[in-house]
């Protein structure tokens, strides 16, 4: 049996996750949420980490919640546990220390949607489809609106979360749920674009501004600048930056090694 997602790091520490149910347009089973964990942990373990993509295999990145095998237990319980669940895996995204970027084709729609929203970063092919489409099953898509709606507008989120409609690349390019959208054909050249920049950079310097800027965004101004200044720094005391600093003023690129 093939492994539901395939897990490969290459000699940067780029570590690509692939979710490989292609059958079921890779919907987030139990099982599936179980792999995707752990592959996310292995990655939080790994020191040498610098990036992650979360790509996927077939025609479509992700359907959401595998609706099948939901349907087969209805009860509180189970519900409560498998929301929790994806719950768990969605924030470990947020909670490493290094970038996640979502390399996105055909569609994403409910919790895939979700996924692609909770990803650091975002590319789309140029013919990607989104959509937050539970609604149209009578079933508001309450978690995934909790990551859309800390990246889009309100107004744009919650249209998405009550019609149900899906949105283009250009469109969700437009409304900030993706960074690029990739021409026909290089989308995975336009992630490598994206990694050669973000891996180019000290990792620790990545690492203290991706917490802080997740932690900035649930306080107030005043805390939020209080945060940001002790890390600003904290930063500045690490060698990387010296060493940045001292080669901007001697007109050099900074050896990082």
């Amino acid at each position: 049996m093939d492994e539901l997602v395939q897990h490969a790091v290459d000699p940067r520490g780029v570590h690509t996750l692939t979710l490989n149910r292609p059958s079921a347009f890779n919907a987030l089973s139990e099982a599936m949420l179980t792999a995707l964990q752990a592959a996310l942990d292995r990655v939080a373990a790994d020191e040498q980490a610098r990036a992650v993509v979360i790509a996927a295999s077939g025609r479509a990145f992700c359907a959401g919640h595998d609706l099948k095998e939901m349907r087969a237990e209805p009860s509180l319980a189970y519900y409560e546990g498998l929301f929790a669940q994806c719950g768990r895996m969605m924030m470990s995204i947020q909670r490493l220390p290094v970038p996640v970027i979502a390399q996105v084709q055909g569609i994403a729609t409910a919790a895939g949607c979700q996924l692609v929203a909770m990803c650091d970063l975002a590319v789309a092919a140029h013919d990607a489809r989104f959509a937050v489409s539970g609604v149209n099953l009578g079933l508001f898509c309450s978690t995934p609106s909790v990551a859309l709606s800390r990246n889009l507008p309100r107004k744009a989120a919650f249209e998405m979360l009550v019609t149900g409609e899906f949105i283009s690349a250009a469109q969700a390019l437009d409304k900030g749920l993706v960074n690029r959208v990739a021409q026909a054909g290089e989308l995975g050249l336009e992630v490598e674009r994206l990694l050669a920049s973000i891996v180019a950079k000290p990792r620790v310097a990545i690492a203290a501004g991706k917490a802080l800027f997740y932690r900035q965004l649930e306080t107030g101004i005043a805390a939020a600048y209080a945060d940001a200044e002790q890390t600003m720094a904290c930063n500045m005391m690490d060698c990387s930056a010296l060493e940045g600093v001292q080669a901007f003023i001697d007109k050099r690129p900074p050896a990082w090694g």
